[in-house]
């Protein structure tokens, strides 16, 4: 596997008036890895998350996507780059069908006009859309509007339109947040034939340690803005800083 980063961070600081979000931060995300941005609530992972996701612009430092700066790119051509991202709180096109929402994710690659792709997508667009939807186990709801979903499937057609995009880099907010235990094993299940059999990279920020200990390769952990650790999960469980800023005790029983 290449030693070189798809993902790199470097001394990344994010200040909201007199408030220091993130301060300081430093890690590298390398290709076909599973890496989980993990800490206590206002640790600074979701401003870490949406400054590499470019919706946040940092104070200092810089952001290398597979070694080009991306610090001074927007939101908006990120997807043209090769980055997918999911959202804590979903964002999907609620009246449009499942099959119209996975479309959508194909849209940063190529098609002309919105309309003509939900209209008349073409053969290519559309089949590998169903290949992702039956992936996640929505090929059944094709016709269904996305706000007629329960809520675990509702996050798994959120994971089908990213993933339609054919990310490079794909950013999970907390993508196991409120489903049940089956759910998450199907997620487990999801991510990690993503990363060992296709070689997708992907970031994530999640506080279901169940899913994280599970899945991840390596683990950065944040506590008020600055990295405290980072390690492989057998790591990140024996570190005691870690321990008394996050995890507690009885961690391994999640």
């Amino acid at each position: 596997m290449s030693t070189n980063p798809i993902l790199a961070i470097s001394g990344l600081t994010v200040r909201f008036g007199g408030l220091t979000a993130v301060d300081d931060l430093s890690f590298q995300v390398q290709p076909g890895q599973i890496h989980a941005l993990i800490g206590p609530n206002g640790a600074g992972k979701s401003t870490t998350f949406n400054c590499v996701s470019r919706y946040y612009d940092p104070s200092e430092g810089s952001i290398t996507l597979a070694g080009a700066d991306i610090t001074q790119r927007n939101a908006a051509e990120m997807a043209r780059l090769g980055v997918a991202r999911t959202f804590q709180n979903l964002e999907l096109f609620s009246e449009l069908t499942v099959e119209e929402n996975a479309l959508l994710g194909t849209y940063s690659r190529g098609a002309r006009r919105l309309g003509q792709l939900l209209r008349r997508p073409d053969a290519e667009n559309r089949d590998y859309a169903h290949h992702l939807l039956e992936r996640v186990g929505l090929i059944d709801f094709l016709d269904h509007k996305a706000n007629s979903l329960d809520f675990g499937r509702q996050k798994m057609l959120e994971l089908a339109r990213a993933l339609a995009i054919r990310p490079k880099l794909l950013l999970l907010d907390e993508p196991a947040a409120g489903l049940r235990n089956r759910e998450i094993d199907k997620l487990d299940r999801i991510l990690t034939e993503l990363a060992s059999k296709e070689g997708m990279t992907v970031l994530l920020v999640e506080h279901v340690m169940q899913l994280v200990m599970s899945i991840s390769h390596r683990i950065t952990v944040m506590s008020f803005g600055h990295k405290i650790a980072e390690g492989t999960p057998a790591e990140i469980r024996a570190d005691e800083r870690v321990i008394e800023a996050y995890l507690g005790k009885g961690t391994e029983n999640e």
